[in-house]
């Protein structure tokens, strides 16, 4: 996959010399690489799922088995107490995956989980009053451009990564730790027709 990427708190200049990141961002890296266009096709196609509408699915099924691959913990949860563990029905205290120093959160969720999302590496990141299960020290976040946005057909109330951005600054104070942003570029092959729902060659 095409992506680009905006470093807060020199994130992406600290994941790129610092050795306590260098390895866990390379294999970021080598995952989003990893996936291509014919990849995403085929699981869209093949998912089973009848309210399938857009590539959200197959992008985070993909980032799901290629990062467990690497051993990356999936649903890590962020602190111990039996009152913040994840249930079934509460996965609010939790990373998508976590690996040594860095989480990762991908946000295909809605424009008003932007918040929660930048902030869930900074709870994992710092010390807390309640007991951690986990201590990172920063963060990548994987999100859909505007323009992946559309090609993918992604609901239109999606916190894109344009939308993260916006976030930066007027959270500057309370986001202390350094993160990446990655912004998912739209497909050049095909794209997923808004009304059929289905894969259109481009």
């Amino acid at each position: 996959m095409q992506y680009k990427t905006h470093s807060f708190r020199y994130g992406e200049e600290l994941f790129s010399y610092e050795p306590e990141f260098v390895h866990l961002w390379q294999e970021i890296k080598d995952v989003l690489d990893s996936i291509t266009e014919d990849d995403l096709i085929q699981h869209y196609n093949n998912n089973p799922r009848v309210s399938k509408k857009s590539i959200s699915d197959s992008i985070n099924d993909l980032l799901d088995h290629r990062l467990s691959e690497k051993k990356w913990e999936r649903q890590s949860p962020i602190f111990n107490n039996s009152a913040y563990r994840p249930t079934s029905r509460n996965r609010w205290w939790t990373l998508d995956f976590a690996k040594d120093t860095i989480s990762i959160e991908v946000a295909f969720n809605h424009g008003e989980a932007v918040a929660w999302n930048l902030i869930k590496p900074v709870l994992a990141g710092e010390l807390n009053h309640v007991e951690k299960a986990i201590q990172t020290k920063a963060g990548v976040l994987i999100t859909a451009t505007d323009l992946m946005k559309k090609a993918g057909n992604f609901d239109n109330s999606i916190g894109t990564y344009e939308k993260f951005l916006q976030y930066l600054n007027p959270f500057r104070n309370i986001l202390t730790v350094p993160l990446v942003i990655i912004g998912l570029e739209p497909p050049k092959t095909f794209k997923i027709n808004k009304k059929t729902k289905k894969v259109e060659l481009l």
